[in-house]
């Protein structure tokens, strides 16, 4: 049974086949609006989340199916003391695909192995959020009209953020692709992500903690938030949690056809000033978010010959 744990689940010629259908559903919506009918996705959310759970729920009601949800750990049998293993066994009786959110990494594959139907990771602690990737690579097909030769820059919380990780596997994949990795030091990229995929691919990339020198190289920016959530002390969040913040001040020298991405939610490293800048993006990839899930629901139930 094929599931999606991680962005590198899909190939370079299967992720332009998502975006090619993802703006196929753009273009024809009416065309996919039974696609899944009398097909139900289950929502498994054991942390917060408006954006993913929303907008996979919005994708399968738009494919004309059902969403049957669990919207947190206290709400399901999790809190009885209930495995991750058995809550995908159970699911699996009742729907025909999943969307998984859970604060420990790894606990998507745990129910992949479990389930008898599709697993969609949508975010596993700190380690992946490939759904969220798939949302960032459409973005940027759509507003630069390619994907390669581009200078990406990478801001803000490096190490816990998932988005980051995913997005750099892959971009990392298209050719002529340069990051900017800018963060403070303590919230760097792990080791093993330059090794693992910048280092062994021979990928060129700088790490800095100055933006503003950064920007004007840039084709990309890529805010993230510090995530409070993710931090063992709060004196080091306190610290941290400003060491960032986009204002238009700032964007002088950017490029003007800069595209401004952040995966959500905001607190205030991107001033609100920013919103009406033609070069704020990050309110299309919401959008974006959902047409490539739509995309990824019809290709796993397609595989598992159920639509």
């Amino acid at each position: 049974m094929r599931s999606v744990l991680d962005i590198v689940d899909l190939s370079v010629a299967e992720l332009d086949e998502l975006m090619r259908t993802a703006c196929d559903i753009i273009e024809n919506p009416e065309k996919y609006q039974e696609a899944c009918r009398h097909k139900k996705l289950a929502t498994l959310f054991f942390e917060p989340s408006t954006r993913t759970r929303l907008s996979f729920e919005a994708a399968m009601y738009e494919l004309g199916g059902n969403v049957i949800s669990v919207s947190s750990a206290g709400a399901s049998s999790a809190a009885k003391g209930e495995s991750v293993a058995d809550t995908a066994k159970t699911v699996s009786c009742y729907a025909d695909i999943i969307a998984m959110r859970h604060p420990k990494e790894g606990a998507a594959l745990v129910a992949s192995r479990a389930a008898t139907i599709p697993v969609i990771n949508a975010g596993d602690g700190g380690h992946n959020h490939p759904t969220q990737t798939l949302a960032d690579l459409l973005t940027i097909f759509r507003e630069k009209g390619r994907m390669d030769n581009l200078t990406i820059g990478l801001c803000g919380d490096l190490k816990f953020g998932r988005t980051v990780h995913s997005l750099i596997n892959a971009m990392s994949r298209y050719s002529n692709i340069r990051f900017v990795l800018i963060s403070p030091e303590e919230l760097k990229v792990p080791s093993y992500v330059k090794k693992d995929v910048l280092q062994k691919q021979g990928i060129p990339y700088l790490q800095t903690t100055d933006l503003e020198t950064a920007l004007p190289e840039l084709d990309i920016l890529y805010m993230t938030r510090v995530q409070r959530e993710r931090f063992f002390n709060e004196e080091d969040y306190l610290r941290l949690k400003d060491s960032y913040i986009l204002t238009p001040q700032k964007l002088t020298g950017a490029k003007d056809d800069l595209c401004i991405m952040h995966p959500l939610p905001r607190v205030n490293e991107i001033s609100v000033a920013i919103d009406d800048d033609p070069r704020a993006c990050y309110f299309k990839q919401v959008s974006n978010g959902k047409y490539m899930r739509m995309a990824l629901i019809l290709k796993l139930l397609k595989e598992a010959g159920t639509i």
